[in-house]
């Protein structure tokens, strides 16, 4: 080989290397030739290819393994345009996430993209083994919902790769406590939670009792908001009128501790569900005990999912199902396009809309009553 245009033999063995990587000549894993083959190859010094080894080696494109040889870097399959975007969400088939995955098909369609499409169960075993799936193939980005995000993520090293791959990503509905600072979009969930509780409180319900996830980070935050109306309204927070449940018992605990509190007696008239799934399931739970809803105790929900609807016409937060997909696929389209944070039009927390139903009775109007007849008595 040759100096070639003022280039040095070695800048020239670089080049040609990782062109032959980067068109995917040599693949990932994929061991090079040795130092021999190479400098008989290219009629070169074995000294001027350890050179040219050393800089693609320093620059991530091979690694050199002692006795083996020298290997394309396995992050080398991540760092050519595939046109693949992967998207992990806990679920896929049923409740809000149709609509979710939607709207990031949506863009991402209209981008040129295609979607690999992986679910979790909420599971952070099987968040994990996705995740390591998802290294193995040609993507150029990750959208991602965290699998029971209240609790610390376990598999960093994963998360770790991705950085290393240069493989851009962004958390929807939820996002680690250690990773905060990575990009996500979520709902201002602990506004929704307020948002309920306080709409209970003006109806003049004073004796309420809130149903919140225990395992991800809506959860937390919508329990934040209850305990804010609560305390703003001038009521002292009691834990033992909050029920708390996880993934694997969400659809036998809520129902059930509804029944256990009140036939223990309890003093309730309004209740504050974690989201429609929920409420649906304590509404059911109710009428079995022979209350009313909303005549005798209001329920509310969270998500304006399609359990919402119908006769039911629960007093819910809206979900911006669709265009919380298209946003979380336009800030990954634009992490890949290296869009600086501060040119970044898209906002990360998306403020919550209440929707009134007929499952709260607004007894506002009751109170006043009673207030005009305690001051004709008067």
């Amino acid at each position: 080989m040759k100096q070639e245009n003022g280039k040095t033999k070695y800048y020239i063995l670089v080049e040609e290397i990782k062109d032959s990587i980067l068109s995917g000549r040599v693949k990932a894993g994929e061991k090079l030739p040795s130092e021999n083959e190479l400098s008989a190859k290219y009629q070169i010094s074995r000294h001027t290819v350890r050179k040219a080894l050393s800089i693609l080696a320093q620059e991530g494109y091979i690694v050199a393994e002692h006795g083996r040889g020298t290997f394309c870097s396995e992050r080398m399959c991540h760092l050519k345009q595939s046109k693949n975007i992967a998207v992990i969400t806990t679920y896929i088939s049923d409740y809000i996430f149709p609509r979710l995955i939607q709207g990031m098909d949506k863009v991402l369609t209209a981008n040129g993209y295609s979607i690999i499409l992986k679910n979790t169960a909420n599971s952070r075993s099987m968040e994990a083994k996705v995740l390591e799936d998802i290294l193995t193939k040609d993507i150029d980005g990750l959208i991602i919902e965290p699998s029971k995000s209240q609790i610390l993520c376990r598999h960093m090293n994963l998360y770790g790769l991705l950085d290393e791959y240069q493989i851009p990503y962004v958390f929807i509905q939820g996002v680690y406590s250690q990773m905060q600072e990575k990009p996500h979009i979520l709902m201002d969930d602990c506004q929704g939670g307020y948002l309920v509780t306080r709409y209970l409180l003006d109806m003049g319900h004073q004796n309420l009792i809130g149903m919140f996830k225990a395992d991800d980070f809506q959860g937390k935050e919508r329990h934040k908001g209850y305990v804010k109306a609560l305390q703003e309204a001038g009521f002292s927070y009691d834990p033992d009128r909050v029920v708390w449940f996880h993934t694997e018992d969400r659809k036998r605990k809520p129902a059930l501790a509804v029944k256990q509190l009140l036939e223990q007696g309890m003093k309730v008239d309004g209740i504050v569900c974690y989201n429609d799934q929920i409420a649906v399931d304590v509404i059911r739970a109710l009428k079995e005990l022979g209350k009313r809803v909303p005549e005798d105790i209001s329920v509310t929900g969270y998500d304006n999912s399609f359990m919402a609807a119908g006769d039911l016409k629960l007093t819910t937060i809206a979900h911006p199902q669709e265009k919380l997909g298209e946003m979380a696929a336009e800030l990954l389209l634009e992490k890949i396009r290296e869009v600086p944070e501060e040119k970044s039009q898209i906002p990360r927390l998306i403020q919550p809309e209440f929707i009134k139903g007929n499952s709260v009775i607004r007894r506002n109007q009751e109170i006043k009553k009673e207030k005009q007849e305690e001051q004709r008595k008067c």
